[in-house]
């Protein structure tokens, strides 16, 4: 079951980079989604862009 006010979505993924998320995530103590959306979090982070609309660091007044 979905958990409330997330977004479901439909996810085609290799099957081994599906592998790879399940290997990482149990060793992470994870779920497999939460792994995906804790690596998507940091991607964006990297990129300077924060969920919610808040800007970077650097763009704060």
């Amino acid at each position: 079951m979905a958990s409330p006010g997330k977004k479901a979505y439909p996810l085609r993924i290799d099957p081994a980079v599906w592998d790879a998320l399940v290997r990482l995530a149990a060793t992470e103590m994870r779920s497999t989604n939460a792994q995906i959306e804790y690596l998507l979090r940091e991607a964006l982070a990297r990129r300077g862009i924060r969920p919610g609309g808040e800007p970077p660091p650097e763009l704060k007044d």
